[in-house]
């Protein structure tokens, strides 16, 4: 069961984490934020990476194997690397219509799940 709360964790976090290095550059869209400068973009984004820290923080103690958890430190890394490109990647394809998802990303995403796949190979 904490592996299932560890991974919420970290896709929550990953959440946040988005919003706040990607966010930024669709928010300018809205009204309040186009004249914004990038300090006060900065502190926005700031603000949003501390509730990923809320998340991230409490995942990997919970998650990690000297801790009680289910998973090791490199683990714990490569399922987050894999939330975090996923998490990006539906974040890119519903706010950023210009993007485009290609054959070589899919390609790449198949690689990363063998890499999850030999991390966890006992």
């Amino acid at each position: 069961m904490k592996g299932f709360f560890t991974i919420g964790l970290l896709v929550l976090s990953n959440i946040f984490m988005t919003l706040a290095w990607y966010g930024h550059l669709k928010f300018k869209e809205l009204k309040w934020f186009e004249n914004l400068g990038l300090i006060a973009i900065v502190f926005i984004s700031w603000g949003l990476a501390l509730f990923e820290y809320f998340f991230q923080v409490p995942a990997n103690k919970m998650g990690y194997n000297e801790n009680g958890g289910p998973f090791t430190l490199l683990q714990l890394k490569v399922i987050q690397e894999v939330i975090t490109l996923v998490v990006f990647t539906v974040f890119m394809l519903l706010f950023f219509k210009g993007e485009t998802f290609r054959w070589n990303h899919a390609v790449g995403f198949l690689f990363l799940v063998l890499a999850v796949y030999f991390i966890f190979k006992k």
